[in-house]
């Protein structure tokens, strides 16, 4: 088939013309051309975006992402992060996990610092890298003694498939590297793609088997149970319908509705709490034990 093999969908009449192109094409001086369906097309064109949808190749399937909250869980100290270290440990003798961490207090400080001096949503989201670099190296050193190793963000990417096939699990700071370049927030200045998004985006990028993220609830619920003991747990529910609601609170970085809305190999993400470690196994395996948010089909 040679060249003509590589055009996909493209109609006989546009497949003959690339076989016997008319006198006066530019194919006929033997100049050499790179046929594809995006060739000469602008690429911000809907019909030309519309083509490109096609499989997508899971790189790490047999891999499972897991948020592990800086505030929620590595600020609490010893008490709860010890607990959750082991319960993490006993889910790498079956599962291959890449770890994120969010940050914690710390960050928190530092938004309002940057608040109070004007700083855009950009800065603040490169600051904010800092403290979620400190609790990768904080939660690497915990899980040292099962092998785990924390990457340095400059490398993570590219060499995360060498690490996860050398080691049963490696950790990453889980805020995305947008820094600077930050998408503007629908409200405020708090940049919109913190760890939880960060930690999504990975998964959806590698094809992991499955996200799930680590708080101090047991999922979401309809109001703040901090705050309110009457709130109604939520077991699962639609990106459609979590939009739809508009709850004033969630457990996770709202952008994540949308992330999953437009994801094209995650379907779900499922949140669970970190006060109970002896359910992260149960999760990992697609168990429900907390609140399942799944993109309709």
């Amino acid at each position: 088939m040679g060249s003509i093999g590589y055009l996909g969908a493209r109609t006989l009449t546009e497949v003959e013309s690339v076989k016997n192109p008319p006198a006066n094409s530019s194919q006929s001086d033997r100049r050499h051309h790179l046929n594809s369906i995006l060739m000469r097309e602008s690429l911000l064109d809907r019909q030309v975006q519309r083509s490109t949808e096609a499989p997508i190749v899971r790189m790490l399937p047999d891999t499972c992402a897991i948020k592990i909250g800086g505030r929620s869980i590595l600020d609490k100290g010893r008490a709860l992060t010890y607990p959750v270290v082991e319960a993490l440990a006993t889910c790498l003798e079956e599962d291959r996990l890449i770890i994120g961490t969010g940050g914690g207090a710390r960050s928190r400080h530092v938004y309002s610092i940057g608040i109070d001096l004007g700083m855009p949503a950009g800065v603040l989201a490169e600051i904010s890298q800092a403290d979620a670099l400190g609790n990768a190296h904080i939660l690497g050193a915990l899980l040292a003694p099962y092998g785990v190793v924390a990457i340095p963000p400059e490398i993570f990417g590219h060499l995360l498939p060498l690490f996860i096939r050398t080691v049963p699990g490696v950790i990453f700071t889980g805020v995305p590297p947008y820094k600077l370049w930050e998408h503007p927030p629908a409200v405020g200045r708090i940049p919109p793609h913190g760890s939880d998004a960060g930690c999504f985006l990975l998964a959806e990028c590698f094809g992991c088997r499955n996200i799930t993220l680590v708080k101090d609830v047991d999922g979401l619920y309809d109001r703040d149970p901090k705050t309110d003991s009457s709130a109604n747990f939520i077991d699962s529910i639609s990106t459609k319908e979590l939009a739809d609601r508009q709850l004033e609170t969630l457990p996770f970085e709202r952008i994540l509705i949308e992330l999953l809305d437009r994801a094209k190999l995650m379907t779900q993400f499922q949140i669970i709490n970190g006060q109970k470690p002896e359910l992260m196994q149960a999760a990992l395996k697609g168990e429900r034990v907390g609140t399942i948010v799944y993109r309709e089909s």
